[in-house]
C-alpha cells in the first residue's frame, strides 16, 4: 500500500491507472477504522480494480463544542488494517492540503433543504462541511465509484443529490450497516459509551426493528409509530433528537402508497451521539 499525503502525487498515480484502463473506487473515512469500514473496503474491491481510501478528520463538518479535538485518531493501526486489506493508496492529507486558503473562507458546497433537517437541524452546518470535503475528494480522485456506509443514511441521500446536481460522474454505493452482537451500529464514537450506556444503546436498533415490523404488518399510522419509537428511547434513558419514517429516496414524508421507506433516528447517550436507520420494502396493499 502506498501512503500519499499530497494531491499532486496522488493524481500522478491515478493518471497511470487510467492510462492502463483500470477503474478506481474511493472510500472516504475519518480514520479510527473498525469492521464496518473494512467491509466498505471489501465492497470497493468488488466494484473497481484499484481502491483509494482517504483518511481525513475534516474540521469543517464539526461545529463549536463538538468533538473535533477529541475525535479518535489511530493512524498507525489504520495503516496496518488497510495494508492487510489490499488497499492501493491511503490518501491522508493535511488540513492545509485540503484547504490551501484556509477553511474559514473556503468555497463551500451546500445541498439546500436536505441538509437542514434531522441531523442537519441538530448539527447546523455539518452537512455543508461533508459535501464540501467530499466534492473535493471526488475532484481529486475522480473515482468511478465511491462507497459510503448506510448508517449515515441522510448523508448518503445528500451526497447522491450533490453528485447528481453537479453532474459528477461517480456511482455512489451504499455498504450495509455493520452491527455489534447486541444490534448496536458500529461507530467510532461508540468508545465514548460507558459499560452501562453500552447496555442501553442497542435499544436504538430494536426500536427501529420493531417499527419496521409494524410497517411490514400493515400499520400505516406513521405519527403513532414515530411517537412509540421516541417513547421507547426515552424509557431506556436515551435523549432522542428524532425518530422518523420517510421515503427512502429523498427523505420526504411517507404516503399511504409508499413502497420503500427508511426509519431513521438519532439519540444522545452520555458523551455519544448515536445514529441509526433501517430500510423497509413494502408490498402493495
Amino acid at each position: 500500500m502506498n501512503k500519499i499525503t499530497d494531491i499532486s502525487s496522488l493524481r500522478k498515480v491515478i493518471d497511470n491507472w487510467r492510462q492502463a484502463g483500470e477503474s478506481v473506487a474511493l472510500v472516504p473515512t475519518m480514520g479510527n477504522l473498525h469492521k464496518g469500514h473494512m467491509n466498505l473496503v471489501s465492497l470497493a474491491h468488488e466494484h473497481a480494480e484499484r481502491v483509494v481510501v482517504s483518511l481525513f478528520v475534516n474540521p469543517t463538518q464539526f461545529h463549536p463544542g463538538e468533538d473535533f479535538a477529541d475525535y479518535p485518531r489511530t493512524l498507525a493501526t489504520d495503516v496496518r488494517r488497510l495494508a492487510r486489506s489490499r488497499v492501493d493508496i491511503l490518501f491522508a492529507p493535511s488540513t492545509e492540503e485540503m484547504y490551501p486558503e484556509g477553511s474559514e473562507q473556503m468555497t463551500s458546497v451546500s445541498v439546500q433543504a436536505l441538509s437542514e433537517i434531522f441531523c442537519g437541524a441538530a448539527r447546523p452546518g455539518h452537512f455543508d462541511g461533508v459535501t464540501s470535503v467530499v466534492c473535493r475528494l471526488f475532484n481529486i480522485v475522480a473515482p468511478d465509484v465511491a462507497v459510503f456506509g448506510q448508517k449515515d443514511y441522510q448523508q448518503l441521500v445528500i451526497l447522491r443529490r450533490m453528485a447528481s446536481d453537479l453532474h459528477i460522474p461517480v456511482k455512489i454505493i451504499a455498504g450495509p450497516t455493520q452491527r455489534e452482537k447486541s444490534g448496536l451500529a458500529m461507530s467510532s464514537r461508540n468508545q465514548y459509551l460507558s459499560k452501562e450506556e453500552q447496555k442501553a444503546a442497542p435499544t436504538i436498533y430494536w426500536a427501529l426493528a420493531d417499527c419496521r415490523q409494524q410497517l411490514l404488518d400493515g400499520q400505516r399510522d406513521f405519527d403513532r409509530l414515530e411517537a412509540e419509537g421516541l417513547d421507547r428511547l426515552h424509557a431506556a434513558s436515551l435523549d432522542p433528537e428524532f425518530f422518523a419514517i420517510r421515503e427512502a429516496a429523498d427523505l420526504s414524508p411517507p404516503q399511504a402508497d409508499s413502497r420503500r421507506l427508511v426509519i431513521l433516528t438519532a439519540a444522545r447517550l452520555g458523551a455519544a451521539r448515536l445514529i441509526d436507520n433501517v430500510l423497509v420494502a413494502l408490498e402493495p396493499v
